[in-house]
C-alpha cells in the first residue's frame, strides 16, 4: 500500500507550526495543540495508509483545526498562521470527505 505523503506533510506543517509558535512566542497552547494535533494526523495518515478508507479520525481532527483557524483567522485577517492552517484544512477536510463518500 502507497505511503499517504500528503496527510504526512500536513501532520508535520502542524506539528512544526505549534514548535515553530513556541519558539517564537513561548506559547505553551500553540506548543500542545500543535503537537497533539500534528500527532493524531500523523496517526491518522498510518490508518490511511493501512485503509484508504479509515479516514473518520483525519476527518475529524483536520476539521477542527479548521473551525479553530478558521475562526482565528476571520477574528485577526492575518495569514500567518491562522490563514495558512485554516486554507490547508480546507483542503484536507475536502479530501477525506470526497474519501469517505466513495465506495
Amino acid at each position: 500500500m502507497p505511503v499517504d505523503y500528503v496527510s504526512v506533510a500536513y501532520a508535520v506543517t502542524v506539528a512544526a507550526g505549534g514548535i515553530l509558535g513556541y519558539t517564537r512566542a513561548g506559547s505553551v497552547p500553540s506548543l500542545a495543540a500543535g503537537v497533539i494535533c500534528g500527532g493524531l494526523m500523523g496517526y491518522g495518515a498510518y490508518q490511511t495508509t493501512q485503509d484508504p478508507k479509515n479516514v473518520m479520525l483525519s476527518l475529524v481532527v483536520s476539521g477542527l483545526l479548521l473551525t479553530v483557524m478558521g475562526s482565528r483567522f476571520y477574528k485577526t485577517q492575518k495569514i500567518m498562521p491562522a490563514g495558512v492552517v485554516a486554507g490547508l484544512s480546507v483542503l484536507m477536510v475536502a479530501r477525506f470527505g470526497y474519501r469517505l463518500t466513495q465506495k
